[in-house]
């Protein structure tokens, strides 16, 4: 039986360590058949080595998504190594430390425009760099932590995730035509290396404990890697501008 990705070719960003929700969208996008090729910024050899903890070798380039001369020649580079691409998949996001923590109101607007650059924009950026590879349509999906409420400690991420959350709609109102889907898995708090930039994580992360329907695992990313499988699969055809939760339900909890 085959994949749901059988015959997919994929760019996957953001794969920093195995407790990356983008290690396991690489290694179950693998299993379910598909081609990949993963991105990598400021630091390739380390997204190399952990590379080589997937099921197949794969390619890794390096990619910053703030640097116009590496978004030029993302289509190029990739085309020569799947020929084209049916998925992409977003999973940056960056804050200077003195935009977290507590530190709302007196975070300067440098701080603030960086985070919206790496974390928000770079969604539009990676996705019309991609684009002349994407001639049959494709998905194209990214990852949010829920931008709807005010979180313990998380600052001016919360901006930078609502302006990701519109910027995945307007993406889809104008790729739609071209076949091009665009959706956001918004996962529940996991213990990965943006997780531990966040000073006071914990706090964030406790909420989950007592408001969670489903009980909630923080070392555990693969739920949120099969959500991502899934809008990049055949499997949602006409699901486009949609942000789907995985994270254990608490979105839908009052208290």
């Amino acid at each position: 039986m085959s994949g749901i990705l059988e015959g997919k070719r994929i760019l996957i960003t953001g794969v920093l360590m195995e407790s990356s929700i983008a290690f396991h969208v690489a290694k179950l996008a693998q299993e379910q058949g598909a081609e990949i090729i993963l991105t990598a910024f400021p630091r390739p050899t380390l997204t190399e080595r952990i590379a080589k903890k997937l099921p197949k070798p794969t390619k890794v380039i390096e990619l910053d998504v703030t640097n116009d001369e590496h978004l030029a020649r993302l289509a190029d580079v990739v085309g020569e190594e799947l020929g084209g691409l049916d998925g992409i998949v977003h999973s940056i996001g960056f804050a200077p430390q003195d935009a977290l923590g507590g530190n709302f109101l007196n975070t300067p607007f440098e701080s603030v425009a960086t985070a919206m650059h790496v974390s928000a924009f770079s969604l539009k950026s990676l996705t019309m760099a991609c684009l002349p590879l994407m001639q049959n349509g494709g998905s194209v999906v990214g990852l949010t932590f829920d931008a709807s409420f005010a979180w313990p400690q998380y600052d001016w991420m919360g901006p930078a995730k609502a302006a990701l959350e519109a910027t995945s709609r307007y993406i889809a109102r104008d790729l739609g035509k071209q076949n091009i889907r665009c959706n956001l898995i918004s996962a529940g708090p996991l213990g990965s290396m943006a997780a531990k930039s966040i000073p006071g994580f914990s706090d964030l992360a406790s909420v989950w404990d007592t408001r969670s329907p489903l009980e909630w695992d923080l070392k555990d990313p693969e739920p949120a890697g099969k959500g991502v499988v899934a809008l990049l699969s055949d499997w949602f055809p006409k699901t486009t501008g949609e942000i789907i939760h995985v994270d254990g339900g608490l979105h839908a909890i009052g208290a």
